[in-house]
Protein backbone atom coordinates (compact mmCIF):
# COMPACT_ATOMS: atom_id res chain seq x y z
CA UNK A 1 0.00 0.00 0.00
CA UNK A 2 3.05 2.42 0.84
CA UNK A 3 4.18 1.69 -2.74
CA UNK A 4 0.88 1.78 -4.43
CA UNK A 5 0.09 5.52 -2.52
CA UNK A 6 3.22 6.97 -2.23
CA UNK A 7 5.73 5.13 -4.88
CA UNK A 8 7.24 6.70 -6.98
CA UNK A 9 4.91 5.70 -9.68
CA UNK A 10 2.21 5.81 -6.68
CA UNK A 11 -1.50 7.36 -6.95
CA UNK A 12 -0.67 10.32 -4.63
CA UNK A 13 3.21 10.95 -6.38
CA UNK A 14 1.00 13.88 -8.35
CA UNK A 15 -1.94 16.09 -8.17
CA UNK A 16 -5.06 14.03 -8.32
CA UNK A 17 -8.87 15.54 -8.39
CA UNK A 18 -11.48 14.96 -5.97
CA UNK A 19 -14.86 15.43 -6.75
CA UNK A 20 -16.58 14.70 -9.42
CA UNK A 21 -13.70 14.85 -12.01
CA UNK A 22 -11.84 12.70 -9.33
CA UNK A 23 -12.47 8.68 -8.39
CA UNK A 24 -14.32 9.77 -4.80
CA UNK A 25 -16.00 12.52 -2.84
CA UNK A 26 -14.83 13.75 0.32
CA UNK A 27 -17.25 16.53 2.42
CA UNK A 28 -14.39 19.16 1.72
CA UNK A 29 -15.05 19.10 -2.23
CA UNK A 30 -19.09 19.22 -1.74
CA UNK A 31 -19.35 22.14 -0.07
CA UNK A 32 -17.51 25.08 2.24
CA UNK A 33 -20.03 24.51 5.01
CA UNK A 34 -17.42 21.81 6.25
CA UNK A 35 -14.70 23.92 6.29
CA UNK A 36 -17.15 26.88 8.19
CA UNK A 37 -17.92 24.48 10.73
CA UNK A 38 -14.57 23.75 11.81
CA UNK A 39 -13.57 27.42 11.65
CA UNK A 40 -16.73 28.59 13.78
CA UNK A 41 -15.63 25.79 16.29
CA UNK A 42 -12.42 27.25 16.14
CA UNK A 43 -13.75 30.54 16.57
CA UNK A 44 -15.59 29.66 20.16
CA UNK A 45 -13.19 28.22 21.67
CA UNK A 46 -10.76 31.26 21.42
CA UNK A 47 -13.75 34.00 22.52
CA UNK A 48 -13.93 31.03 25.36
CA UNK A 49 -9.95 31.41 25.95
CA UNK A 50 -9.59 28.20 25.27
CA UNK A 51 -7.33 28.33 22.38
CA UNK A 52 -5.29 31.99 21.93
CA UNK A 53 -5.54 34.03 18.97
CA UNK A 54 -1.54 34.11 18.15
CA UNK A 55 -2.42 29.86 17.36
CA UNK A 56 -1.07 28.10 14.10
CA UNK A 57 -4.16 26.73 12.19
CA UNK A 58 -2.17 23.69 10.94
CA UNK A 59 -3.94 21.44 7.88
CA UNK A 60 -2.11 18.08 7.41
CA UNK A 61 -2.90 16.57 4.13
CA UNK A 62 -4.55 19.71 2.53
CA UNK A 63 -4.99 18.34 -0.65
CA UNK A 64 -5.39 21.42 -3.27
CA UNK A 65 -6.03 24.07 -0.34
CA UNK A 66 -10.47 24.20 0.05
CA UNK A 67 -10.58 23.14 3.20
CA UNK A 68 -8.22 25.31 4.89
CA UNK A 69 -8.96 28.11 2.49
CA UNK A 70 -12.73 27.99 3.32
CA UNK A 71 -11.64 27.70 7.36
CA UNK A 72 -10.11 31.73 6.25
CA UNK A 73 -12.91 32.71 4.65
CA UNK A 74 -15.07 31.84 7.61
CA UNK A 75 -12.87 33.36 10.50
CA UNK A 76 -12.16 36.70 8.33
CA UNK A 77 -16.43 36.68 7.96
CA UNK A 78 -16.36 36.40 11.89
CA UNK A 79 -13.01 38.77 12.67
CA UNK A 80 -11.12 39.58 10.12
CA UNK A 81 -7.98 40.63 12.71
CA UNK A 82 -7.40 36.63 13.28
CA UNK A 83 -5.93 37.13 10.27
CA UNK A 84 -3.24 38.75 11.19
CA UNK A 85 -2.56 37.47 14.69
CA UNK A 86 -2.66 33.63 13.44
CA UNK A 87 -0.28 31.42 11.37
CA UNK A 88 -1.89 29.13 9.04
CA UNK A 89 0.24 26.37 7.89
CA UNK A 90 -0.22 23.31 5.57
CA UNK A 91 2.31 20.02 5.61
CA UNK A 92 2.54 18.58 2.44
CA UNK A 93 5.19 15.98 1.40
CA UNK A 94 4.59 16.03 -2.55
CA UNK A 95 5.85 19.22 -4.34
CA UNK A 96 3.29 18.82 -7.05
CA UNK A 97 0.48 19.52 -4.78
CA UNK A 98 2.46 22.07 -3.05
CA UNK A 99 2.29 23.84 -6.62
CA UNK A 100 -1.31 23.66 -7.24
CA UNK A 101 -2.02 24.53 -3.42
CA UNK A 102 0.13 27.96 -3.86
CA UNK A 103 -1.53 28.62 -7.27
CA UNK A 104 -5.11 27.81 -5.60
CA UNK A 105 -4.42 30.28 -2.87
CA UNK A 106 -2.86 32.88 -4.92
CA UNK A 107 -5.73 33.12 -7.21
CA UNK A 108 -8.20 33.19 -4.35
CA UNK A 109 -6.71 35.52 -1.76
CA UNK A 110 -3.81 37.14 -3.29
CA UNK A 111 -1.50 38.18 -0.60
CA UNK A 112 -3.66 39.01 2.28
CA UNK A 113 -2.74 35.68 3.86
CA UNK A 114 0.54 33.94 3.99
CA UNK A 115 0.68 30.16 4.16
CA UNK A 116 3.22 28.28 5.17
CA UNK A 117 4.32 24.89 4.19
CA UNK A 118 6.53 22.32 5.43
CA UNK A 119 6.72 18.65 4.61
CA UNK A 120 7.18 17.30 7.96
CA UNK A 121 5.28 17.76 11.24
CA UNK A 122 8.78 17.15 12.58
CA UNK A 123 9.94 20.72 11.16
CA UNK A 124 7.61 22.53 13.31
CA UNK A 125 8.09 24.23 16.89
CA UNK A 126 5.31 25.49 17.98
CA UNK A 127 4.21 27.04 20.73
CA UNK A 128 0.13 27.19 20.21
CA UNK A 129 -0.88 25.07 17.24
CA UNK A 130 -4.64 23.76 16.16
CA UNK A 131 -3.98 20.83 13.47
CA UNK A 132 -6.67 19.67 11.58
CA UNK A 133 -7.13 16.84 8.74
CA UNK A 134 -9.79 15.10 6.51
CA UNK A 135 -9.18 11.64 5.99
CA UNK A 136 -5.19 11.11 6.32
CA UNK A 137 -5.52 7.56 8.50
CA UNK A 138 -7.20 5.93 5.69
CA UNK A 139 -4.15 6.72 3.56
CA UNK A 140 -2.02 5.30 6.00
CA UNK A 141 -0.15 2.30 4.98
CA UNK A 142 -1.18 -1.19 6.05
CA UNK A 143 -0.63 -4.75 6.95
CA UNK A 144 -3.48 -7.56 6.04
CA UNK A 145 -3.74 -9.88 8.96
CA UNK A 146 -5.73 -12.97 9.22
CA UNK A 147 -5.13 -15.88 11.71
CA UNK A 148 -1.88 -15.10 12.73
CA UNK A 149 -0.67 -14.34 9.05
CA UNK A 150 -0.17 -11.28 6.49
CA UNK A 151 -0.37 -10.89 2.75
CA UNK A 152 2.16 -9.83 0.51
CA UNK A 153 1.77 -8.75 -3.12
CA UNK A 154 4.12 -10.93 -5.20
CA UNK A 155 4.30 -10.66 -9.36
CA UNK A 156 0.43 -9.11 -8.91
CA UNK A 157 -0.80 -12.17 -6.80
CA UNK A 158 -1.39 -11.75 -3.12
CA UNK A 159 0.46 -14.56 -0.96
CA UNK A 160 0.30 -15.29 3.04
CA UNK A 161 2.80 -15.18 5.19
CA UNK A 162 3.61 -15.78 9.03
CA UNK A 163 3.32 -12.78 10.81
CA UNK A 164 5.61 -11.07 13.00
CA UNK A 165 5.30 -11.15 16.93
CA UNK A 166 4.36 -7.35 17.04
CA UNK A 167 1.44 -7.91 14.79
CA UNK A 168 0.22 -10.76 16.61
CA UNK A 169 0.46 -9.05 19.74
CA UNK A 170 -1.33 -6.21 18.26
CA UNK A 171 -4.34 -8.79 17.20
CA UNK A 172 -4.82 -10.79 20.20
CA UNK A 173 -4.84 -7.14 21.80
CA UNK A 174 -7.23 -6.05 19.75
CA UNK A 175 -9.19 -8.87 19.27
CA UNK A 176 -8.28 -9.22 15.50
CA UNK A 177 -8.82 -12.42 13.52
CA UNK A 178 -9.07 -11.07 10.38
CA UNK A 179 -8.95 -7.02 8.69
CA UNK A 180 -6.16 -4.52 8.54
CA UNK A 181 -3.33 -3.53 11.02
CA UNK A 182 -2.51 0.17 10.29
CA UNK A 183 1.33 1.45 10.05
CA UNK A 184 2.48 4.43 11.37
CA UNK A 185 -0.27 6.17 13.55
CA UNK A 186 2.41 5.99 16.68
CA UNK A 187 5.47 8.05 14.50
CA UNK A 188 2.48 10.06 13.72
CA UNK A 189 1.08 10.70 17.10
CA UNK A 190 4.63 10.81 18.82
CA UNK A 191 5.13 13.94 15.56
CA UNK A 192 1.93 15.83 16.45
CA UNK A 193 3.18 15.48 20.10
CA UNK A 194 6.16 16.87 19.36
CA UNK A 195 5.30 20.03 17.27
CA UNK A 196 3.79 22.03 19.57
CA UNK A 197 4.19 22.56 23.17
CA UNK A 198 0.51 22.62 23.66
CA UNK A 199 -2.63 21.52 21.11
CA UNK A 200 -6.06 20.80 20.00
CA UNK A 201 -6.25 18.11 16.47
CA UNK A 202 -9.43 17.77 15.28
CA UNK A 203 -9.49 14.61 12.50
CA UNK A 204 -12.39 13.50 10.47
CA UNK A 205 -12.13 9.58 8.94
CA UNK A 206 -14.70 6.83 8.51
CA UNK A 207 -14.34 3.74 10.54
CA UNK A 208 -15.21 1.73 13.95
CA UNK A 209 -13.88 2.22 17.19
CA UNK A 210 -13.40 -1.65 17.59
CA UNK A 211 -12.64 -4.35 14.72
CA UNK A 212 -15.42 -5.91 12.80
CA UNK A 213 -12.98 -9.21 11.89
CA UNK A 214 -13.57 -8.63 8.13
CA UNK A 215 -11.44 -6.75 5.32
CA UNK A 216 -12.65 -3.12 4.13
CA UNK A 217 -9.52 -2.35 2.11
CA UNK A 218 -11.03 -1.53 -1.09
CA UNK A 219 -9.91 0.54 -4.69
CA UNK A 220 -12.25 3.43 -5.61
CA UNK A 221 -11.64 4.41 -9.53
CA UNK A 222 -13.92 6.74 -10.77
CA UNK A 223 -16.59 6.44 -8.05
CA UNK A 224 -16.57 2.77 -8.13
CA UNK A 225 -15.90 0.55 -5.81
CA UNK A 226 -13.60 -2.71 -5.78
CA UNK A 227 -13.30 -4.99 -2.78
CA UNK A 228 -9.35 -5.69 -3.36
CA UNK A 229 -9.90 -9.60 -3.00
CA UNK A 230 -12.26 -9.79 -5.63
CA UNK A 231 -11.61 -12.33 -8.48
CA UNK A 232 -12.09 -9.93 -11.37
CA UNK A 233 -10.01 -6.68 -9.96
CA UNK A 234 -6.74 -6.33 -11.77
CA UNK A 235 -4.18 -4.96 -9.26
CA UNK A 236 -1.92 -4.60 -12.13
CA UNK A 237 -4.63 -2.50 -13.85
CA UNK A 238 -5.17 -0.11 -11.03
CA UNK A 239 -1.54 0.01 -9.11
CA UNK A 240 -0.95 3.62 -8.62
CA UNK A 241 -3.74 4.59 -10.88
CA UNK A 242 -6.59 4.17 -8.24
CA UNK A 243 -7.13 5.08 -4.45
CA UNK A 244 -6.82 2.40 -2.37
CA UNK A 245 -8.39 2.83 1.26
CA UNK A 246 -9.72 0.88 4.18
CA UNK A 247 -11.83 1.85 7.24
CA UNK A 248 -10.20 3.04 10.21
CA UNK A 249 -9.60 1.26 13.40
CA UNK A 250 -10.25 4.76 15.97
CA UNK A 251 -9.36 2.66 19.11
CA UNK A 252 -5.89 1.95 17.20
CA UNK A 253 -5.59 5.86 17.16
CA UNK A 254 -6.44 6.51 20.46
CA UNK A 255 -3.84 4.30 21.49
CA UNK A 256 -1.00 5.92 19.62
CA UNK A 257 -2.09 9.21 20.82
CA UNK A 258 -2.36 7.94 24.69
CA UNK A 259 1.39 6.42 24.31
CA UNK A 260 2.46 9.73 22.85
CA UNK A 261 0.89 11.52 25.82
CA UNK A 262 -1.86 13.30 24.84
CA UNK A 263 -4.27 14.41 26.70
CA UNK A 264 -7.89 12.74 25.02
Amino acid sequence: MQEWLYGEEGYYKSFKAIGKEGDFYTAVSTSAFFGASIANYLYKAIEEGRVQRDVALVEIGAHQGYLLGDMIRWLYTLEASLLESMRFIIIERQDKVIEAQKRYFKENFGGAVTIEYYKSLSELSLERAFFVSNEIFDAFPCELYKDGQVAKVKEQTIEWVDASIKDVAFAKKHSLRTGEIARGYEAFAEEIANAAKSFEFLSFDYGEKYVRNDFSIRVYSKHETFPLFDETLNLQEHFGKSDITYDVNFNHIIDAFEKAGSDL
